[in-house]
């Protein structure tokens, strides 16, 4: 089951230079973990304790995870996962 997963800037020196990768599993934490496996040090980055971290969000297909299922999510072969950082700050 291949996923295509778009990976943010500031974390592609661990893709290396890859803005979008694969990964195949059954849900959106699955994913993760194959990730770190293909990429060490990813998975850390965007999970922690089989969590997403809160200052990463993750889309599937243009849909927030935290309004589906969170990291239990279900995934398919053809889906569209999208890696967010959080940005604050500002006046």
């Amino acid at each position: 089951m291949a996923v295509k997963v778009r990976i943010p800037v500031p974390l592609q020196r661990i893709t290396h230079g890859k803005e979008e990768v694969e990964g195949s599993a059954d849900t959106i934490i699955g994913l993760i973990s194959d990730l770190d496996n293909k990429y060490p040090g990813l998975g850390e980055r965007i999970s922690e304790g089989g969590k997403i971290r809160r200052f990463v969000n993750v889309y599937l297909n243009e849909q927030d995870i935290r309004f589906l299922k969170g990291e239990e999510t279900q995934i398919k072969d053809g889906d569209e996962v999208s890696i967010v950082p959080a940005i604050a700050g500002g006046q």
